[in-house]
């Protein structure tokens, strides 16, 4: 299966982001803490240079916490500023503001110096498709600022969100890039849900998750399907089908059902805490 989803609202998208970085001081930059790199668009280092740089590893609540501490010291050593959060719940919503005001001390001593004080920083806000950028600015201001939704796409336009004195966000439509160099990456995309379920074959999909639990994560398929666990990945879909009882007219095993289910139950973190890639790699 070829991995591409680029729709014509992301190239508008991108160029307001564009037009707006010259009114930013900082680029807070949301990935998902199951696939950190994979969800990183290559495009914003190149728009957010010279901005001062936030990373927040979002959804720490669905990804392994033995890889969670490795990828913040990873990130930090890259010269970004890095906390773990969950939007849902609003875990490490807090330290955002002293991490905001850390990235951006050399920006407001030189404000000082010029005379210029208490001027709000402004921040925006990036990340790829249902990375949780509006539910993590709900959280982070305390109240409902922006629509959200558990699919890509829900953010059309950009929206400013004056959170308090001392900062101001530009909200922003997820977007990706628009050719994927590297295959496995669409995958991962596809795999958290960034990309639009309507053009995968979820079959394929789910077939492609199921190896990359049984080699990563061996047990968790048995434990939670009650099924043996074997190398064939559509053999393993198979007795999911038969395990949870999906099945076509005439008992037929029903795939795609099966795939569905097991998506939705990696992505609502059912199937356990489970990280993706890693930082040796």
């Amino acid at each position: 299966m070829n991995y591409q989803w680029y729709p014509g609202h992301m190239t508008k998208a991108k160029r307001m982001m564009q037009e707006n970085i010259k009114l930013i001081d900082l680029v807070i930059e949301l990935v998902d803490a199951r696939i950190p790199l994979s969800s990183r668009n290559p495009e914003i280092d190149e728009l957010g240079k010279n901005k001062a740089r936030v990373i927040l590893l979002n959804k720490s609540d669905l990804s392994d916490k033995r890889y969670n501490k490795q990828w913040m010291e990873y990130f930090t050593n890259k010269g970004f500023h890095v906390l773990e959060i969950n939007s849902k719940t609003g875990a490490g919503v807090k330290a955002i503001q002293g991490l905001v005001q850390e990235a951006c001390k050399e920006k407001i001593e030189r404000d000082r110096k010029r005379g210029i004080v208490n001027r709000p920083m402004r921040a925006m806000v990036v990340g790829i498709p249902n990375v949780g950028k509006s539910t993590f600015i709900n959280s982070f201001a305390g109240k409902a600022c922006t629509k959200t939704g558990n699919k890509p796409g829900v953010t059309k336009g950009k929206q400013w969100i004056r959170l308090n004195k001392g900062l101001e966000l530009l909200d922003t439509p997820g977007i990706l890039w628009p050719k994927f160099e590297d295959q496995s990456v669409g995958m991962k995309l596809a795999f958290i849900g960034s990309m639009n379920d309507e053009i995968l074959h979820m079959d394929e999909l789910a077939a492609e998750l199921i190896a990359f639990l049984l080699q990563n994560y061996p047990g968790i398929l048995k434990e939670r399907y009650e099924v043996e666990e074997i190398e064939d990945k559509f053999e393993m879909l198979k007795q999911i089908c038969i395990s949870r009882r999906c099945f076509k007219k005439g008992e037929e095993p029903d795939l795609d059902k099966a795939a569905a289910l097991l998506m939705e139950d990696f992505r609502s973190g059912k199937l356990g805490k489970i990280t993706l890639e890693f930082p040796e790699e």
